[in-house]
């Protein structure tokens, strides 16, 4: 009688897959602990040996910057912008898109403040742009990453010399990131630019500009809008959507 085969063992996780659930484990503790993290907490929060993170990441260094660019991502934000429903009233559509680029932009200052206070700048140069316009977020006194790194500094925020045009100088977000931060941010800022013109397409026949030029100029006021002084006058997403909106003048 002919011995069948013995079973096939089930393929264990991809090394892709294993780097992306320590990253994710690890994001939260290095929001909170920045780089003084430790690989023993990182392990535990991810329910896997300490060594498994060695075999996936050559050091913490670069298990760092592997939470910096998760931390950078724009997918969420962008899932969140396209869930919009078109439905609702234009105030209603900016508001939550405002909302969620704050939330991510939050995010980013976050974990790149957390880094900075602990003493690490991040050595990847090839960081996404982040749906807001920059790679800084929060805090405008938590320079987190170097400018060499990043082709800007925190310190001058997501509206800062050299990261997104205003609407003066005639050219959109993804035209400006396309000559000061390379193709992954330049394709982060064309995609966070058409998920906003989507939200004006309803109206377009109404629109005092095209939905193409009022979603370059929403995006530069939210980006504006991130790098609000500590202390300074707090401004609501809805004070800031109704006067884009509605204008000053009653």
């Amino acid at each position: 009688m002919e011995t069948p085969p013995p079973p096939r063992r089930a393929p264990g996780m991809g090394l892709e897959r294993r780097r992306h659930m320590i990253v994710r484990s690890a994001l939260p503790l290095v929001a909170e602990y920045g780089a003084a993290v430790t690989t023993s907490q990182i392990a535990r929060a991810a329910g896997i040996g300490e060594a498994t993170i060695f075999r996936a990441f050559t050091d913490k260094d670069e298990l760092l910057d592997a939470c910096v660019l998760e931390a950078l991502r724009p997918d969420h934000v962008l899932e969140q912008l396209a869930a919009i429903s078109l439905d609702q009233p234009l105030i209603a559509r900016l508001t939550e898109a405002a909302d969620a680029m704050q939330a991510h932009t939050a995010r980013i200052g976050t974990v790149l403040g957390a880094l900075h206070a602990s003493g690490r700048r991040s050595r990847d140069r090839r960081a996404p742009l982040s749906p807001a316009g920059g790679v800084a977020g929060g805090p405008a006194d938590h320079p987190a990453t170097s400018t060499e790194d990043t082709a800007q500094s925190p310190a001058d925020g997501p509206a800062g010399k050299g990261t997104m045009p205003g609407p003066a100088d005639g050219t959109s977000p993804p035209e400006q990131a396309g000559r000061t931060h390379g193709p992954g941010r330049e394709n982060s800022a064309r995609q966070t630019h058409e998920a906003l013109v989507e939200l004006f397409e309803p109206e377009r026949d109404s629109l005092r500009l095209p939905p193409e030029r009022l979603a370059a100029i929403f995006l530069h006021l939210m980006m504006s809008s991130a790098r609000r002084p500590l202390g300074g006058p707090q401004v609501s997403n809805d004070d800031i959507v109704n006067l884009f909106v509605h204008g000053a003048l009653t």
